[in-house]
């Protein structure tokens, strides 16, 4: 009886180990997840704040201002096998005001303001004509540093990088289009000026333009308009 009685008591403790033994790692396991999900969160929350105050210092340093600033951009044509170079100054006015002077490798200047576009290629006597939102359409050519408040709208938006001094974003259009398919913009930590733009298409080809001589002031009417002088071609874009 006394065997029994042992034999039964061993059995018992032997289950409610084991029983201990599982509770105790399903309770590590459940915290473990918990302080997982908890990290997760904290870090989605994290990064969500660091994109806003970026989003926020970029919009606070460019909108609704006039800025100038050089330029220096280079286009990869991928099907060709080209890369063309070219630079320039060029003014910006909210909303959708720009004037782009090239001085190398050709003059001309593009120039819009926000309804009308002009191409003027003054050593071929020639101009274009035609609609900016046609040409500048989803922010192509930088035009979204005409009017910052379409980032947020027309894109969405990842922090790539951040390290002392730049940061790196991605910009995925959110209506899909052949003429962009991406942007990555690289922002001046400190003051959150735009140093770089890269744009690319969906063949693959690529335009950079590397901003310097950044200068917040005000600027002509003059510069965002544009009479067509006499005795020159003029071209009409549909």
């Amino acid at each position: 009886m006394n065997t029994c009685i042992k034999t039964d008591v061993k059995f018992s403790s032997i289950v409610s180990i084991a029983v201990a033994k599982t509770a105790v790692v399903l309770i590590t396991l459940f915290m473990a997840m918990f302080v997982a999900n908890i990290g997760a969160v904290y870090a989605a929350d994290s990064s969500d704040s660091e994109k806003e105050r970026i989003l926020t210092g970029i919009e606070q340093r460019y909108a609704g201002k006039e800025f100038s600033a050089s330029y220096e951009q280079t286009s990869i044509l991928k099907a060709l096998e080209v890369n063309e170079t070219a630079s320039g100054r060029v003014f910006f006015r909210h909303p959708g005001k720009m004037r782009w002077e090239y001085s190398e490798p050709e003059v001309h200047q593009i120039i819009t303001d926000g309804i009308n576009l002009w191409i003027y290629k003054p050593d071929e006597k020639q101009v274009t004509k035609g609609s900016a939102a046609q040409f500048f359409k989803e922010g192509a050519g930088g035009a979204f540093l005409s009017d910052i408040s379409t980032v947020r709208k027309n894109y969405n938006i990842t922090i790539n990088s951040s390290d002392t001094s730049i940061i790196e974003m991605n910009l995925i259009p959110k209506k899909k289009n052949q003429d962009i398919s991406s942007i990555t913009m690289t922002v001046a930590k400190n003051n959150y000026d735009i140093k770089k733009v890269v744009t690319f298409n969906g063949y693959g080809d690529a335009t950079e333009l590397l901003f310097s001589n950044i200068n917040f002031t005000d600027l002509d009417d003059s510069l965002f308009e544009f009479s067509i002088p006499d005795g020159v071609d003029i071209i009409y874009m549909d």
